[in-house]
């Protein structure tokens, strides 16, 4: 019971660290556990367009997917090509000792792999989450996530995941309570 404890805590820390990315954007935050939380909402999303894919398999891979962030942090991009993680390790010490960690790890393991269609999907669910941020910081009128959206867009893998962002791209990030809530009257007052 303890090492499950420990587990939950160190989960817990996603919701302390931060995204490191937002620090190039020059915009925008988001901490891992958010980011996660979208993610797996994604997921779950994408779980229902693509019938062939494990739900559960997916969704939970997607919540978990950045969970050995709480102890190597969040590596961007840029720093990738300075700094190597040894996630093996961080997965295999924070399962150790765990009745369900060979699940857990091979969960992460499959999303890192990214050969079945619940990791490609799940890829793509964590690339969609990345993408709702990008276009609701450029809708509110930040410059520097229009030059970052093509990019994120193109690392999609499935088709599903890209006519997902090809909607949301034509779709603004308010349209969903603005058109049912507001009256265009009211807008032109």
């Amino acid at each position: 019971m303890k090492k499950i404890v420990d587990l939950l805590y160190e989960a817990r820390l996603l919701k302390e660290i931060e995204r490191s990315g937002y620090n190039f954007l020059g915009c925008g935050n988001e901490s891992v556990a958010e980011h996660s939380f979208t993610t797996a909402f994604t997921g779950y999303v994408l779980s229902k367009m693509e019938p062939g894919a494990d739900s559960l398999r997916l969704i939970t891979m997607c919540l978990v997917h950045d969970l050995p962030e709480a102890r190597t942090g969040d590596i961007n991009h840029l720093q990738k090509h300075y700094v190597t993680a040894d996630t093996n390790k961080a997965i295999k010490e924070m399962t150790s000792g765990l009745d369900f960690g060979s699940s857990l790890a091979d969960l992460i393991h499959d999303f890192n792999e990214g050969k079945s269609i619940e990791s490609m999907l799940a890829h793509d669910a964590d690339q969609i989450s990345f993408i709702l941020e990008l276009k609701t910081l450029s809708e509110k009128g930040f410059n520097s996530p229009k030059t970052w959206l093509p990019l994120v867009v193109k690392r999609l893998k499935t088709e599903k995941g890209k006519l997902l962002a090809e909607k949301i791209m034509e779709t603004g990030c308010d349209e969903w309570w603005l058109n049912k809530f507001i009256d265009s009257k009211d807008i032109e007052k």
